[in-house]
């Protein structure tokens, strides 16, 4: 069957071969966690029940999961095993299951999605992406997903093409964060603050681009407004090919606190609510080490 799940639609048998993606159909993943590092929503206090797959859709130069995004580090897995790890989460107190980067994957996840509920799965589901979603792919987790975790990197789409080689980037996100929205409705929170149900869009500043994030803020409060939770990243690192090619020199520095505030008053200025990171989240701590431990 060739493969049409992402907006590249490369078409690839990846029974045989390897999409654009760099993965076969075989399940890859990297490392399952009580994640503490989210929006505090998601994390809460007991942290969230994340599965970090391998292989991504996009190919962002300065991604800070680079080793199993880009270079594919990771253990394969089946279907049976990915909701075993489910269940190993939920007993370990998580207060949702996060798919870190699961495009690819979909079909699978689904099947592993339903053998978990059939053996007593009741957390939250959050599909955690970088955006670049097909709508007609969202469609088929309708009823499953519970929270939906959106990036929107780019508005100038020669930006998108550069840092992640994603034509037509802005326009594929927000008609993804539509479809997401369109399935979850508007935020739902428990008592104790964490979400229930809901999109949560993100948006990480980058090294000299406030400009192009204050577009962003501008436009998706206009069209997504109190619909949604909005989070603002100060967390950019420069990890991946802008550590090392020349030609994303201008990228490898963190965020200054000017671009920062630029895109918080941007926020404030569109009325979207939500969280905002502190400028001392850059750190690479606060990347996991992706040793395949949970697996």
């Amino acid at each position: 069957m060739r493969c049409e799940l992402c907006p590249r639609r490369c078409g690839v048998d990846r029974a045989v071969s390897r999409g654009y993606c760099g993965m076969s159909e075989k399940i890859t993943a990297a490392k399952a966690m009580l994640h503490h590092w989210e929006e505090p929503c998601i994390s809460g206090t007991r942290g969230s029940g994340a599965v970090f797959f391998s292989g991504c859709v996009l190919k962002c130069v300065y991604c800070q999961n680079y080793d199993i995004s880009a270079e594919h580090k990771g253990k394969a897995i089946s279907v049976k095993r990915l909701a075993e790890i489910f269940l190993e989460l939920q007993r370990q107190g998580a207060h949702n299951i996060n798919l870190v980067n699961p495009t690819h994957f979909v079909p699978q996840v689904i099947r592993a999605i339903e053998t978990a509920k059939e053996k007593g799965l009741t957390l939250p589901i959050v599909y955690n992406s970088g955006g670049y979603e097909r709508v007609e792919t969202l469609r088929m987790l309708g009823g499953l997903v519970d929270i939906y975790l959106p990036d929107i990197k780019y508005f100038d789409d020669g930006l998108a093409k550069t840092l992640s080689d994603a034509p037509g980037y802005f326009d594929t996100a927000m008609c993804a964060a539509a479809e997401m929205i369109r399935q979850t409705g508007k935020p739902i929170l428990a008592e104790d603050g964490i979400l229930l149900r809901g999109t949560v869009v993100r948006h990480l500043v980058l090294p000299g681009q406030y400009k192009d994030s204050i577009e962003i803020i501008r436009r998706v409060g206009e069209r997504f407004g109190g619909e949604i939770l909005f989070s603002l990243m100060s967390q950019y690192t420069p990890f991946g090919k802008v550590k090392t090619n020349v030609r994303f020199e201008k990228f490898n520095r963190r965020i200054t606190t000017f671009e920062y505030r630029k895109a918080l008053d941007a926020v404030y200025g569109a009325g979207l609510k939500g969280y905002m990171q502190e400028k001392s989240s850059a750190k690479e701590e606060y990347t996991p080490i992706f040793d395949f431990s949970g697996l």
